[in-house]
């Protein structure tokens, strides 16, 4: 299978230090991809990094080997992504909000915009809600929209910032079908930042582990291991 991402020996230091040293890494299209680490282990400078919003201070960054660094705007096109908690207008509709954001793709003629907007619903199961104001959305609605946002440019890869904080059981249980429904129907590769080892567990065929801004531990999960067990002994060294 082709590497969609790739990280070559990034690093990223700032005033003096190394928030993320060396770390390098790739990620099979197709995959689930879980991103661990104690707080303050680097992956939000990751994230961050992934996205364009910051720049490392060594190393590349390719995605569908076009390089983040060199061509930001061109690498991002296949990237859709949610950093932080999504913020849309609450007194606007979800349709009306991702009609609003439809027009930042430049890549999407007008006459289609509608058709994409209602696509993104339907895809992410918020169809029912999308005349109502966001302000009456939960919070497991409005990730839901958060993703329906990053689909939007019909991205090969999905960039997803701790996407399960704050759900209450049955948000994560939806948060967790419509990621896998993600990848097994529309084909997409995805990215996870999140603490809730169980439910990357449960979705993930590739898990990334980070200690104080290095790589302690890449690869893929089988039936006996347990990632809890994983992650304890590997940040506790």
């Amino acid at each position: 299978m082709k590497n969609i991402l790739e990280l070559e020996t990034v690093s990223k230091k700032v005033r003096g230090k190394y928030l993320i040293r060396n770390v390098s890494l790739e990620v099979e299209k197709g995959t689930i991809c879980g991103l661990l680490g104690p707080n303050g282990a680097g992956k939000t400078t990751i994230i961050r990094m992934l996205t364009g919003l910051i720049r490392p201070t060594a190393g590349d960054i390719l995605i569908h080997e076009q390089s983040v660094v060199k061509n930001r705007e061109f690498a991002l096109r296949n990237v859709g992504a949610i950093v932080e908690s999504p913020i849309f207008f609450p007194y606007m509709t979800g349709r009306e909000n991702l009609k609003n954001l439809v027009r930042l793709h430049d890549n999407i003629p007008k006459r289609e915009a509608n058709e994409k907007v209602s696509e993104v619903l339907q895809i992410t199961g918020i169809e029912h809600r999308a005349e109502e104001k966001v302000r009456t959305y939960s919070l497991g609605m409005k990730q839901r929209l958060g993703i329906a946002q990053a689909l939007l440019g019909d991205p090969e890869l999905l960039i997803l910032d701790e996407p399960a904080n704050g759900l209450d059981p049955m948000g994560m249980r939806e948060l967790r079908e419509l990621i896998l429904t993600l990848k097994n129907k529309y084909s997409k590769t995805i990215l996870i930042s999140s603490h809730l080892l169980d439910e990357l567990q449960k979705i993930c065929n590739q898990i990334v582990i980070i200690r104080e801004g290095e790589l302690v531990w890449t690869g893929e999960l089988d039936n006996e291991q347990n990632l809890e067990d994983i992650f304890i002994e590997l940040v506790s060294k």
